[in-house]
């Protein structure tokens, strides 16, 4: 189930009377009510002094209550708005990819633009995963405590500013430059990964959720698409014209610059931290809950104690990481096997498009079955043997089956993204979505900086196979990991083990508010939401 989607409340068991004793008297004539007995197998015991003064004085949330067995739903709504913040998230999400993949996708033309070496160049991408470990803490805190809206501008506003400053780069001495730009685009980063399960839960409704959160994260894969497919076009190689090459790449970041900034406004213009009302149960709920009581310190504590969720950041870490680190490295891979940019960015295409089109089967399926760690695992396993004959065709020269291998390949590990969000979400409600989103993607840029540049070594010093074999062992360990996930407990019928309950789970024995005498009994209630 998405977390919290079901959400049960428990009665502590009190002294049931005799229901035999369980009468109602009727008002005196003064109009004062002496006494009013529960009619429903003694579940609630009210004695009324003063009906008028008590009508003033009831709290909202106490004035709304009824008996067990008539609970009634807390107002929700959804919002056509939900579509528009949703859309444009994706755009700069897309954008900021876009920026990651740019220069690694032709890493030969860019080496020899700025007159520099392969490891070089692979760090203009390795920054982004660099810069996010260090600033995920801050930026999920700062998620958690200013809301979505900040969080957002600070996102679309570094992108735009990144955009900006590599314009600034053109020149084959100014190789330092474009790594500063490319800096802040990292940056900028870190308040945009973490975000696809956050809008998706505060904007969509319980039934929207997954395929929400897998669109969100979909136009991430649609920027490394683009990235992928435009900078071969864009600037072609003219290794005899320097000149030529240079206005190429201005023509790029100038271009990508323009969109930024369109995109920025947007985001002002769009972008709340949540909806009026409540697009969801779980959501109303979770809104009713005193929010002194959220402590981000204590949540991360919680969250490395939760043994399912350390397992998923492993595992999802490597898959995750292993993706990072063929998308850097396709360039290479490609050329070393006498193939052009073109193709090498065409392969890169196909493999992410096959994976947005998996990512939106993956999140509607989950949204149907709720079957978290059968498709996590099943994912997992085909993506294994998917790596493994990418590795073994990639040097058969058929440059057919190389686009068929790629699109399989990137059909399952990249459809395993959202995948991996809202399990982190499932098996950790009610934690923070952006909170163990946040680490998920640490996790995932750490095993991305070891993988790419041990793959990069491996393929520089020895060839393509022996750094993809690398890979291959990785997400065999992955499997194992993910097997060992452990459902046992997430029982939604009591609190988690792993914390106090975010919101109120019990109800007093005995509670006198304005007069009213409130006692529970045996009877447990279930709430579905």
């Amino acid at each position: 189930m998405v977390a919290g989607e079901l959400l049960q409340e428990h009665v502590l068991h009190g002294s049931a009377p005799d229901p035999s004793s369980a009468a109602s008297e009727t008002p005196a004539s003064d109009g004062k009510a002496e006494q009013y007995g529960d009619l429903t197998d003694g579940a609630v015991h009210l004695t009324v002094q003063d009906p008028n003064a008590l009508e003033q004085q009831l709290f909202p949330s106490e004035g709304e209550a009824m008996l067990p067995g008539e609970q009634k739903p807390l107002e929700t709504k959804l919002y056509r708005r939900r579509f528009a913040v949703l859309t444009i998230f994706s755009l700069y999400s897309l954008v900021n990819a876009f920026q990651w993949i740019q220069y690694s996708i032709i890493t030969n033309i860019f080496k020899d633009y700025y007159n520099v070496s392969n490891v070089k160049i692979n760090w203009l991408s390795v920054v982004y995963m660099v810069a996010y470990v260090p600033l995920i803490f801050p930026a999920t805190w700062l998620l958690d405590k200013k809301g979505l809206r900040l969080t957002t501008l600070l996102g679309a506003g570094l992108n735009c500013i990144g955009a900006w400053v590599k314009c600034a780069s053109i020149g084959s001495d100014l190789f330092w430059v474009t790594m500063v730009a490319q800096t802040i685009c990292s940056v900028a980063q870190v308040f945009i990964l973490g975000l696809p399960s956050r809008i998706a839960s505060v904007w969509f409704g319980p039934r929207e959720v997954s395929t929400a959160c897998a669109t969100a994260v979909l136009g991430n894969q649609l920027g490394v698409a683009v990235g992928f497919l435009l900078p071969p076009v864009l600037v072609p190689n003219t290794p005899e014209d320097k000149v030529l090459m240079g206005h190429n790449i201005g023509i790029m970041f100038y271009g990508t610059a323009a969109v930024s900034t369109l995109l920025f406004i947007l985001t002002v213009i769009v972008i709340q931290d949540r909806p009026q009302l409540p697009p969801s149960q779980a959501q109303a709920v979770l809104l009713t809950g005193p929010a002194e009581d959220y402590s981000y310190s204590q949540s991360i504590v919680r969250l490395f104690k939760n043994k399912p969720f350390i397992l998923l950041l492993l595992s999802y870490g490597i898959m995750t990481g292993s993706f990072y680190s063929v998308s850097t490295l396709l360039n290479q891979m490609i050329i070393a096997h006498n193939h052009s940019e073109l193709n090498a960015g065409r392969i890169g295409l196909t493999l992410v498009v096959a994976g947005m089109v998996g990512s939106i089967l993956c999140g509607l399926w989950l949204d149907h079955t709720k079957a978290y760690k059968m498709t996590t695992l099943v994912v997992y396993i085909i993506s294994f043997i998917g790596m493994l004959v990418f590795t073994f065709t990639l040097d058969l020269g058929d440059l057919l089956v190389v686009f068929f291998t790629a699109g399989a390949l990137g059909f399952f590990m990249t459809g395993y993204l959202p995948i991996g969000f809202e399990f982190g979400v499932e098996i950790t409600y009610p934690e923070s979505e952006g909170t163990s989103s946040g680490l998920l993607n640490a996790f995932a840029q750490v095993f991305g900086v070891i993988f790419t540049l041990i793959q990069g070594k491996l393929t520089s010093d020895y060839n393509p196979q022996a750094g993809n074999l690398f890979l291959c062992a990785w997400i065999f360990l992955g499997i194992i990991l993910t097997g060992l996930i452990s459902m046992e407990n997430l029982n939604y019928k009591q609190p988690f083990p792993f914390y106090p309950a975010k919101v109120p789970t019990v109800c007093p024995v005995e509670k006198v508010v304005n007069g009213v005498t409130l006692t529970s009994s045996g009877l447990s209630r279930e709430t579905s939401l």
